[in-house]
């Protein structure tokens, strides 16, 4: 029910953090993993892991913001495995000012790199799931999804925008066997919130006390569920949002 064999995997910002933390979880199922991402460096380190894991993966450098660019990556992807079957749109920023301080550039910046990509990439991948006879997409939103901080205006109305997403592809696409969910990660121990935790005073003691697991989440906690959204496991599942986040969220 779990195995993914045979099953081509294509995520966004899959050379660090929960990107690699789900691509590596989808290698060990094995799928083979398609890293697409700008850091050339990085994504050559994150797909010696992921062949290490078994899996025949490469990477393609990519800007999702573009739409010429990311019409390129799934024209590669075609060519080269010849079918898609599991896109998980991971890539994502910040840029960690109240909203009286948020210049329109930052806005935008967040914006297209969070939600706008994951429009794009769901668009360019749906033929080649369609042809493929089914398809799993897994978006990545955020705690922030649910809540609201001070910090993060622009952060959060993209990752608000995901569960929408979804949910808007999950009822157009289930006739072409194609399901569509989303994760909402809590406090990962990333790049990303290792800059929150330096800019954000107390923020390490407050996640730590709220998170009923008692400590920060690491990207290997998103593996296992990337495997079941993107397995048979979850053919009857669509539309949903599913926090990952050791609790956090169901504190009071």
């Amino acid at each position: 029910m779990f195995d993914l064999n045979g099953k081509v995997a294509l995520v966004t910002g899959g050379n660090g953090g929960i990107g690699l933390g789900m691509a590596l979880g989808l290698a060990h199922a094995g799928a083979r993993v398609i890293v697409a991402a700008r850091n050339a460096e990085k994504s050559a380190a994150a797909v010696a892991q992921l062949q290490a894991a078994g899996s025949d993966s490469f990477a393609l450098a990519a800007d999702v913001t573009d739409e010429a660019s990311v019409q390129a990556l799934f024209d590669q992807v075609g060519e080269r495995c010849g079918r898609l079957d599991i896109l998980v749109n991971n890539a994502g920023t910040t840029v960690r000012k109240p909203v009286d301080q948020l210049a329109l550039a930052e806005w935008h910046s967040v914006m297209d790199t969070n939600l706008t990509s994951a429009f794009l990439c769901c668009r360019a991948a749906h033929p080649l799931l369609k042809r493929a006879g089914a398809g799993k997409i897994i978006n990545i939103g955020s705690m922030m999804s649910i809540f609201g901080a001070p910090y993060a205006p622009a952060y959060g109305a993209s990752k608000g925008g995901i569960v929408q997403l979804t949910k808007a592809m999950a009822s157009s696409w289930a006739a072409d066997g194609i399901q569509v969910n989303a994760v909402l990660p809590g406090w990962i121990q990333t790049e990303l919130t290792d800059g929150a935790r330096a800019q954000v005073a107390g923020l390490n003691e407050r996640v730590i006390a709220r998170t009923a697991a008692g400590r920060w989440g690491q990207p290997q906690d998103l593996a296992g569920v990337a495997v079941f959204l993107a397995s048979a496991a979850s053919d009857f599942i669509t539309g949903t949002a599913i926090p990952v986040d050791g609790g956090y969220s169901i504190a009071a």
